[in-house]
């Protein structure tokens, strides 16, 4: 991952605005540590902070057209810039850079290019030929972006707020799937699957069909040329995806530059469930593994570090930002820089726990298309943001666009659970990879139980987060909570613990703007906590909340329920997108 800041229309052109251009964009240095670039045209400049994955030695940005005309600060990766640049046959690249194809698509297509692009990422460009830009994101938002406003009339954008947040006047979460343009001055929709409206869809289940897409999109994310490694956590998601790497390892150029033992890595409290599964799939595929161990006190002493770094205050995505945090440290230690990651099954395939309760198919479908549009706010702004404060970067093949389309696109009745078929959460994938002729991991493996990430590293983890919350915010606190915090009020001591401390690296109404809320059970959107009522008693992220589902359940009594905290939330959309900027597009197209 790299760190982009872009500052467009400024008033002030001095040597000083440029100086503190530079100094903002020094604050994004964690997400690329590896070189500095700065384009200044007029009134407009380019910041980058680079981590060389594709061609280290020539890549460095911004990057351009062959007369320089065009501009572009790029975080991501452009996994099809082969197959784009075979049709710029007229085109110069100067690099090896799989992002320099932006610059040229741009100069080929215009601005509806974007749909082309299958990556992560997010990019500003600049025309300098009549100083109008863009910017745009990923379908799903797996790159962050923010936009803002100066009070000169400027334009920013950055990959963390961070580093626009002290500037800017207002700023946003740019929404994913979108693009601005300055030419017509707003926000729109470049992505429209299928899936985007909510139809409930037909299409029968194809076992085969499906693993063979997400193989495929596993395949592609092994495009690097610096040494790289999977997270296993022992789930059925990062199993899979390094089963499916550790397959197709030798195939590729990765493995002749850095040898074919792929490298795994977990974290976990001492005795947690997530070490000891890892390890055994990691025997099992013949994987070089390296396991980290935390303690609470560890992880409670980064809390401060982690929030700064994921910019949020959601309470489940700081219990699981702050292992991968202490993990990414220790991976980057070792000299990796890229890790792949299974971020995303459990919205696309309705894997979280609450999913047993869904009342029927559509329900079921529409939860997991909320889920989905939600990712860029929760796991995909935790995994990005906790791996690139130490200069990792962190990819997620089930949030490919291809196999989300298919995935998506299966009747839902196929993915919704049911005892007396023998289907339980995420029985489409764990099935589709149920080989037994080659089998891709061990049957208990396989069709082991839904565990996030925050209760997997070791239950302990999120108990001693709760004590430590409760030693230093007092009952007075809490009773005056909604007249310190009337936005987002936090409702238990974990969540105004983790706002006090968001408050202090990010105090304008703004920031707190940017992040959702809304009650929910075991990671559910605020509408599925409607699928059973004593649920609206036991508000909790975690996925012991799903109250006679998950193995360990919290007990199922008044007094022993955990209260709400400020999760997942459905409307947490509104305050991120600004949909007054927004233009909605009729037509839907397949991407």
């Amino acid at each position: 991952m790299c760190g982009i800041l872009a500052v467009l229309g400024v008033a002030d052109v001095s040597l000083a605005k440029r100086s503190r251009i530079i100094e903002l964009s020094r604050r994004l240095r964690h997400r690329g540590p590896d070189w500095s670039g700065l384009h200044c045209h007029q009134d407009c400049y380019l910041a980058h902070q680079r981590l060389a994955i594709i061609d280290p030695t020539s890549g460095d940005q911004p990057l351009y057209n062959e007369d320089k005309t065009v501009v572009v600060t790029v975080n991501g990766e452009i996994y099809n810039h082969e197959e784009l640049k075979a049709k710029l046959k007229t085109h110069e690249f100067q690099t090896g850079s799989d992002c320099e194809v932006i610059a040229h698509l741009y100069e080929e297509y215009g601005e509806e290019f974007v749909d082309m692009l299958d990556g992560m990422f997010s990019f500003v460009l600049l025309d300098t030929r009549d100083k109008s830009f863009m910017a745009a994101r990923d379908a799903i938002g797996i790159c962050p972006l923010y936009m803002g406003w100066g009070l000169d009339g400027s334009v920013w954008f950055a990959s963390e707020m961070k580093a626009l947040s002290d500037d800017c006047e207002r700023f946003i979460t740019f929404p994913p799937g979108h693009l601005y343009s300055s030419k017509t001055g707003g926000l729109r929709r470049w992505y429209n699957p299928p899936w985007f409206s909510e139809t409930i869809p037909s299409t029968p289940y194809n076992a085969l069909f499906l693993r063979e897409m997400f193989e495929k999109a596993v395949i592609k994310r092994l495009m690097t040329d610096v040494p790289f490694g999977v997270l296993l956590s022992g789930g059925l998601d990062s199993s899979l995806v390094a089963s499916v790497a550790s397959r197709h390892l030798n195939e590729t150029k990765v493995a002749r530059q850095w040898g074919n033992k792929l490298h795994t890595f977990c974290i976990g409290l001492k005795g947690s469930p997530d070490l000891k599964a890892a390890k055994e799939v990691a025997d099992y595929l013949g994987t070089v593994h390296h396991e980290f161990h935390f303690t609470v006190q560890e992880g409670i002493d980064a809390l401060e570090e982690v929030i700064y770094h994921v910019e949020t205050y959601d309470v489940t995505t700081i219990r699981a930002s702050t292992p991968m945090f202490l993990m990414s440290r220790k991976i980057k230690s070792l000299g990796v820089k890229m890790v792949i990651s299974g971020e995303g099954s459990d919205e696309i395939f309705g894997g979280y726990l609450y999913f047993h309760k869904a009342p029927n198919k559509k329900e079921f479908h529409e939860e997991t298309c909320r889920k989905i549009k939600a990712l860029h706010l929760y796991d995909c702004l935790r995994a990005n943001k906790s791996t690139s404060a130490w200069g990792v970067e962190a990819r997620v093949p089930f949030l490919d666009k291809s196999f989300i389309n298919v995935a998506m696109d299966i009747d839902p009745e196929w993915k919704m659970i049911n005892r007396d078929l023998g289907r339980i959460e995420k029985w489409v994938i764990r099935n589709a990879f149920d080989d037994e002729e080659w089998p891709y991991l061990p049957k208990h493996i396989l069709y082991r139980q839904k565990e996030q990430f925050s209760d997997g590293v070791g239950y302990s983890w999120i108990d001693g987060l709760k004590d430590h919350a409760n030693q230093h915010v007092t009952d007075s606190m809490m009773l005056n909570a909604s007249f310190v915090y009337p936005e987002n009020t936090p409702t238990t001591k974990e969540g105004y613990y983790y706002r006090m401390i968001f408050e202090k690296f990010f105090p304008k109404p703004a920031a707190r703007s940017t992040v959702p809320g809304g009650p929910s059970v075991a990671c559910s959107t605020a509408k599925a906590v409607e699928w059973d009522a004593s649920w609206s008693k036991n508000l909790d992220p975690s996925g012991r909340a799903a109250l006679g589902v998950h193995d360990a359940a919290y007990e199922d009594t008044p007094g022993e329920a955990p209260a709400s905290a400020d999760p997942v939330s459905d409307k947490g959309l509104r305050p991120a997108i600004g949909e007054s900027l927004v233009t909605p597009v009729a037509s839907a197209t397949t991407v």
